[in-house]
């Protein structure tokens, strides 16, 4: 049995990889956990019966690993990706730091699979939870139709930037309800969370925030260079989601009836439309879901050959976890053939 290492296995992500791997009936003893900086004696649940040590990942030795998932920070997985794939170990990167190598594939399982074989460096790079989540329900609307331009607007949990920015929401949120002061109480945010809606997801590069300019990489690169792309990303007051509205325009006629239909025939993807009041998903519905859920599709007659809907999923498990897991799934099924 292959020996599967998941570095960063405290982050959010890691404990999600973790869940799907136990979940799945990969055993304890073939399963190495890692974290930077780990002490002797730190330990991970791994379901309800077994627990993991936790070894430091800075002094690992790699050959002791068929194949790493990277749930880490991009510089700590930018530091030890190239040690991993220099002692043979397959990398699955979820930490966005390769996605702009154009010699990785960026794969989401599903919908361009087969990209795979083509992992020459033996680093495959998965997607942000945004862009699985806007693509997939797309798959069968692209080879149909073929997509011409997407207008999306995020509406992102903390739980993109991690535990302390989730901890910062909650502990806003009491303070605002013990009618404590904010004053000096914002680490990970620029302004109060709480409440809030704040129109930016990572540092500028110019005009677009990090994730916005991300999004329209990661999807030309998995879309084709063409498709035109415009994405705004705001951070709201939740926990754990991330919610979408998605505006795409094809290249030939669409009718919404039939994009429904084929969104309906999507692995992975849950459509629940109906126009009444509650006739629709919201982030609050989905925290442990394994689907990507869809609503709200409407026809957008300011375009021609155009249509919009409502997404949303759990990010950390539908969005990266997920498509992580089976993406290890397929690189184990090939490596056994």
């Amino acid at each position: 049995m292959s020996k599967i290492a998941v570095a960063g296995v405290q982050s959010s992500i890691g404990r999600e990889i973790l869940s799907f791997l136990e979940e799945n009936g990969y055993k304890a003893k073939d399963i190495i956990a890692l974290e930077p900086g780990s002490v002797l004696g730190n330990m991970v649940s791994y379901g309800e019966e077994d627990d993991l040590d936790v070894l430091n990942l800075n002094d690992f030795d790699f050959s002791k690993a068929d194949i790493v998932l990277f749930a880490t920070t991009q510089p700590i997985a930018k530091q030890f990706i190239p040690k991993a794939v220099a002692k043979g170990c397959k990398v699955i990167d979820c930490s966005l730091s390769c996605v702009g190598d154009s010699e990785v594939p960026l794969i989401i399982s599903g919908y361009n699979t087969e990209q795979i074989q083509h992992a020459s460096k033996g680093i495959i790079a998965v997607p942000s939870a945004a862009v699985v989540q806007l693509l997939l329900p797309l798959q069968k609307i692209q080879k149909e139709y073929g997509i011409k331009r997407i207008i999306v607007s995020t509406y992102t949990s903390t739980s993109v930037y991690g535990k302390e920015a989730m901890d910062e929401l909650f502990t806003q949120t009491r303070k605002i309800y013990m009618n404590d002061s904010l004053v000096d109480d914002q680490k990970v945010f620029n302004k109060q969370i709480a409440f809030n809606v704040i129109p930016q997801v990572g540092e500028f590069i110019g005009e677009e925030t990090q994730n916005e300019w991300s999004m329209n990489s990661e999807i030309k690169r998995i879309l084709g260079g063409d498709v035109k792309v415009h994405a705004n990303c705001a951070i709201i007051p939740a926990f754990i989601g991330n919610g979408q509205f998605v505006n795409v325009e094809c290249e030939h006629d669409v009718d919404v009836d039939d994009v429904r239909k084929l969104m309906k025939q999507t692995s992975g993807v849950v459509v629940f439309d109906k126009n009444l009041d509650g006739g629709y998903v919201t982030l609050a519905d989905v925290q442990g879901e394994d689907n990507i859920y869809v609503s709200r599709l409407r026809q957008d007659v300011s375009v021609e050959n155009g249509f919009s809907f409502w997404c949303v999923a759990d990010d950390l498990r539908a969005g990266v976890a997920k498509n992580a897991f089976a993406i290890l799934q397929q690189v184990l099924s090939t490596s056994t053939h």
